[in-house]
């Protein structure tokens, strides 16, 4: 039987019959093996996908800037419910200083009911009742970002909820909020987004084309690297320090000042 060589080795038996047979000067004109032809098509297509990357967001951003179109005649779809000033204080002097308050916490809901109702089970029964809806509480950053005043800000007291991480949080709470109604009103369409044809034709096809042969995994590795990877480094970090150590290494360590 014919000996079996790696693919290394054929590689240095190839290049030395190539030698022989033309001289060194073969060598200058940097023929390519087998692996790195291989590897340059590799190469290829990978250039290939981030090419469509770039034209994808391209097209995205190109269609995300069309503008908008009056649509004649405007059309009803449900209705919407805000908060506005009570009839009192819309009159009142300082009207717009409380104006300027709602502007930034102000709440909008939509509903294809004109009452607000929803389903909600009770005692096993499911049964109509209003939905509630309150004005913004924002949190730390987000209260800064707004740019109340300093008059502004002594209307807010601070609170600690749970958010759905189960994190405490502190938010800012307005301490008049009798100050403002809810008003309902009829939800009117009055614009379009622009539309392309053309565009959207060919960001539908590129789509077709990665997830038809499933290349949106290679894409995005190329992108960012192994999210799988980065997320086992994060997972290993954030191991318990505790974890197989006795109690009296537990206790040394805490001696040192370690724990």
């Amino acid at each position: 039987m014919a000996p079996e060589f790696s693919i290394e080795t054929k590689i240095i038996i190839m290049d030395t019959s190539l030698i022989q047979q033309y001289g060194t000067e073969i060598l200058s004109y940097r023929l390519r093996t087998v692996r790195q032809k291989k590897r340059m098509q590799y190469e290829d297509f990978d250039k290939k996908l981030l090419q469509i990357n770039k034209e994808e967001n391209s097209l995205l951003l190109q269609v995300r800037n069309l503008g908008w179109e009056p649509l004649l005649p405007p059309i009803q779809r449900g209705w919407k419910r805000f908060f506005v000033l009570r009839e009192d204080v819309a009159v009142s002097r300082n009207a717009e200083f409380w104006e300027r308050i709602l502007s930034k916490i102000n709440t909008y809901d939509w509903s294809y009911r004109k009452d607000f109702k929803i389903k909600k089970r009770r005692f096993g029964r499911k049964k109509y009742v209003v939905k509630p809806q309150i004005l913004l509480r924002p949190c730390e950053w987000e209260f800064q970002k707004l740019g109340f005043t300093d008059t502004e800000k002594q209307l807010f007291h601070e609170v600690w909820e749970t958010n759905r991480r189960r994190e405490l949080v502190k938010r800012y709470v307005f301490n008049e909020p009798w100050r403002f109604v809810l008003r309902v009103r009829p939800n009117m369409i009055d614009r379009v987004k622009k539309r392309d044809v053309l565009m959207e034709g060919r960001i539908k096809e590129i789509e077709n084309y990665l997830e038809r042969n499933d290349y949106r995994n290679r894409m995005t590795k190329l992108l960012n690297g192994s999210v799988k990877w980065r997320w086992y480094r994060e997972r290993e970090r954030e191991k318990n320090e505790l974890k197989n150590k006795s109690v009296q290494q537990i206790l040394n360590d805490i001696d040192d000042g370690l724990l």
